[in-house]
């Protein structure tokens, strides 16, 4: 087994999350985080032995029953009861690599030692996540306020022996997978239900993966532009670094600058040109492509925050002798930010549809539709029409979700994130883009064949021959279905 990645009381980097989750390093925790934990879950533990105050979760009931107390002798019970009540997840389960990020996240935001949990409790998550045994988390449920309540309680099921998991590829009931395991169902202690349930594990989860995922595929969106940009026989003025100094967005820079680096070299580049201008959907690229990665890092820069903060409600200070019930639960940094995420990688597809349209439309001495005897075969018409439909799917989900709100809880919890929504739909339209950007690689490199023998720059012409070592050259009619898939699996390889 591979060396195990630390999860300290100072938190995770975003390149740590990702290493984890990409390279499926196993984690555990550091001794700073068992120190921690332990002398969190020692105070309240002597808290409660010293006084009937109440204290929100622990000794009193949850939400809108915050004001009714419980005997001491139902704690336990309280804290169970809280799990099972609150898994109401409804819809599809959602993906195995979310439930293993949400996995992980839980244990950080345990390991700051601010939950006030056991340390078995902590243990036992990390158990789930090394040995691969994913809770069945469902998509809808949370509001994104008090935390992602029922994701999270679906995800605590298990250490109770309830609900279901997937181990070893195989969906099974918790008490089956538990036998097979040879550990036993936890008891829960006071406090210990609501600090798995209150958190914005299920939100950032979501948002780690996608910020991750979208610097990849901003970065693989101006490779594949390149490619288009040479297919179309573009100028490489609007590139020149003189237009960016003088309109600093640093994305804007970084793009022209990458866009000159993949092109240099490029004889059909270098060859003069017919015409003075080229459309927007090539001039405009770093101006495009460049404020969408100044979005996705402003993003990065929330969840960065987020894989350093404590979620969970009430947080305990023990060095202060405090325990306070607060709102760090509340998802609403995560929910702006997933909707801007949202946009700003929507109009990656957006402007590479445009390329694709431009691409087929039979200017620059390209066939009409990218095919030699167009009219007999109707080439890459229709793959312009699903990318065009993609685009406008996304369009409608960039509403934002976070400007809605609604009461929950007998008017007690009246303000809410919907961070939860604002990650779905994010996932849904950075994996559409993903197959626009793939419809753009394979209609780009189709319509570079018609410049032979004119070649372009090595990085340009490294992409294509890897595609056509999956896709050859579509001289006449196929099922393009096929080739589609075949170069959306190699952006989803890239990216």
């Amino acid at each position: 087994m591979p060396k195990a990645i630390a999860i300290t009381t100072t938190g995770l980097s975003l390149a740590e999350f990702d290493a984890i989750l990409r390279e499926r390093k196993p984690i555990a925790l550091a001794k700073d985080a068992v120190s921690a934990v332990k002398r969190s879950h020692a105070w309240l533990q002597q808290k409660l032995k010293d006084s009937d105050t109440p204290i929100y979760g622990v000794n009193t009931g949850f939400g809108a029953l915050h004001d009714r107390s419980i005997a001491k002798r139902d704690l336990a019970q309280l804290q169970k009861n809280l799990v099972m009540s609150h898994a109401c997840g409804s819809g599809d389960p959602v993906p195995a690599e979310i439930v293993r990020a949400m996995l992980v996240l839980k244990v950080q935001n345990m390991a700051f030692g601010h939950s006030a949990v056991a340390l078995t409790t902590v243990q036992r998550l990390v158990d789930m996540y090394n040995a691969d045994v994913l809770p069945v988390v469902y998509e809808r449920g949370s509001l994104g306020a008090s935390g992602d309540l029922a994701p999270l309680a679906h995800l605590a099921l298990p250490l109770l022996g309830l609900g279901e998991v997937v181990m070893g590829g195989k969906r099974m009931t918790s008490a089956a997978a538990l036998k097979k395991l040879g550990w036993s169902p936890l008891e829960l202690g006071p406090k210990e239900g609501l600090a798995l349930l209150n958190g914005t594990q299920f939100m950032n989860a979501y948002a780690a993966l996608l910020t991750v995922k979208s610097m990849r595929l901003a970065h693989l969106a101006d490779l594949i532009a390149a490619v288009s940009l040479d297919a179309f026989d573009g100028r490489l003025e609007p590139f020149h670094p003189s237009v960016h100094a003088v309109r600093p967005h640093p994305g804007q820079a970084q793009v022209a600058g990458h866009m000159r680096e993949l092109l240099e070299g490029s004889a059909i580049a270098a060859q003069e040109k017919k015409h003075v201008q080229d459309p927007y959907s090539f001039r405009c690229i770093p101006q495009v492509h460049g404020a969408s990665r100044d979005a996705i890092a402003h993003v990065a820069t929330v969840v960065q925050r987020e894989l350093e903060s404590v979620t969970d409600n009430p947080t305990v200070f023990d060095d202060d002798d405090l325990i306070i019930s607060a709102g760090n639960f509340h998802g609403q940094p995560l929910a702006l930010s997933l909707d801007f995420l949202a946009i700003a990688v929507a109009e990656l597809g957006s402007i590479s549809e445009r390329r694709i349209y431009k691409l087929i439309s039979g200017q620059r001495g390209l066939p009409p539709f990218l095919v030699a005897k167009s009219g007999l075969n109707s080439g890459f018409m229709i793959p312009q029409y699903t990318a065009a439909s993609l685009v406008s799917a996304n369009k409608q989900r960039c509403m934002p979700n976070s400007v809605d709100t609604i009461d929950s809880s007998n008017g007690q919890e009246d303000h809410v994130s919907m961070g939860a929504a604002a990650a779905i739909k994010t996932w849904q339209v950075v994996h559409d883009v993903e197959r626009v950007l793939a419809i753009e690689l394979l209609a780009a490199a189709q319509a570079l064949e018609f410049r032979r023998p004119l070649r372009s720059a090595k990085p340009v012409e490294a992409l294509v021959a890897g595609l056509r070592k999956r896709v050859p050259f579509i001289s006449d009619d196929v099922v393009m279905h096929g080739p589609m898939e075949a170069a959306l699996a190699m952006v989803r390889e890239l990216a």
